[in-house]
């Protein structure tokens, strides 16, 4: 019986005034997001992982081993099959878009790879710039550039440090879509650092919580964002993300219908193709719980389940409800007044009224 190729991180770096100690085992498919406050941990675990930081452990990838502390191996960096795209997109400002991907390229000795940097710059949407000079290009052009540059070499791995904390809103919207693009038609596996829940819930498939250096929470993305380390450690932007696929569109009133594991919701209509997986996220401050279905309200979307949990949050006059809905669970944040007032219990059948539904595209 075979088995799927693993991420393997166990490794330990001290410093005086921090410690990193993980011990992970990752898939090998999707985007993982390294995520937690600054300080935590996570871009000091990615540059370990690309060999720019040389801690003790072991690392492998798949059946390749990078680092073995107590074999004496230690591969580097440029002998790892990765690329690692900075928070900066550090290109040469004397070469313009074209030269900075070729000269990426003789960096990693793949002369020959025309057909694969040809489809990065269709996949990036940035053909149309291989003439401009680095410093004429938007911040979010400029990082565009650097992912592709790292594409091109073809990398068994992806990591990306931030890649969009050094731009500001509006290019961050402009990289976005592209990432999310790479995410649907590469298979290539990433390590992505973040600090931002939106890019959180828009790309993670795998999360990692780190917290003083080690690791507080391994999960899928599904489970990762009901936890009550993340409702805690995100405050009011504490939701759950989940898949669902487009049913229906209503033309008349410009909704769609969305199907997914606790049943059906109505949303604002975006475009996204009947039969499109989309995701979908629902924060908790836009959660309500009543015992009984109030037909009479301007609120459509709205969900019996069963309350699995009741957890304190982080003001004391409030709680978050973990409510199992079909195969889902939502989460509610609602005051202890109203959790007493209520009688609300573990156990206890409510209805969610979700005030707004959030179609990630």
């Amino acid at each position: 019986m075979t088995t799927s190729p693993q991420l393997r991180i166990q490794v330990q770096l001290d410093r005086s005034d921090f410690a990193l100690k993980v011990d992970l085992t990752l898939p090998v498919n999707g985007i993982t997001v390294l995520f937690g406050p600054s300080g935590s941990g996570k871009t000091t675990l990615l540059r370990c992982v690309a060999g720019l930081e040389k801690a003790q452990g072991l690392i492998s990838f798949g059946h390749e081993i990078w680092q073995d502390s107590e074999k004496r191996l230690f591969k580097p960096t440029w002998q790892r099959q990765m690329g690692y795209v900075f928070q900066e997109a550090s290109l040469f400002e004397h070469l313009n878009v074209k030269q900075n991907l070729h000269f990426g390229l003789r960096r990693a000795g793949k002369t020959k790879q025309s057909q694969v940097l040809d489809a990065a710059l269709e996949l990036l949407g940035i053909g149309h710039l291989l003439e401009r000079g680095v410093t004429t290009l938007s911040g979010g052009e400029r990082q565009r550039v650097a992912i592709a540059r790292a594409l091109a070499t073809q990398p068994q791995l992806l990591l990306l440090d931030e890649p969009l904390a050094s731009l500001d809103v509006a290019r961050r919207k402009e990289v976005l879509p592209w990432l999310e693009r790479l995410h649907a038609e590469l298979k290539i596996p990433m390590l992505y650092v973040t600090h931002s829940v939106d890019e959180l819930a828009r790309l993670a498939d795998q999360v990692v919580m780190l917290d003083g250096g080690n690791v507080r929470s391994c999960a899928p993305m599904t489970e990762a964002m009901v936890s009550q380390d993340m409702a805690l450690a995100i405050g009011e932007e504490a939701g759950m993300v989940t898949l669902g696929r487009v049913m229906e569109r209503n033309p008349e009133d410009q909704m769609a219908q969305i199907q997914w594991g606790g049943g059906i919701l109505w949303v604002r209509d975006q475009g996204v193709a009947v039969g499109q997986t989309v995701r979908v996220r629902i924060l908790a401050r836009d959660v309500s719980l009543a015992l009984s279905n109030h037909e009479d309200s301007t609120i459509q979307n709205r969900l019996q389940g069963l309350i699995e949990s009741i957890d304190s949050d982080a003001h004391p006059s409030q709680v978050v409800v973990r409510v199992r809905c079909g195969q889902a669970l939502i989460l509610g944040r609602v005051t202890r007044r109203s959790l007493r007032h209520l009688a609300l219990r573990q156990g206890a059948s409510v209805w969610c009224q979700v005030k707004s539904v959030a179609l990630i595209v």
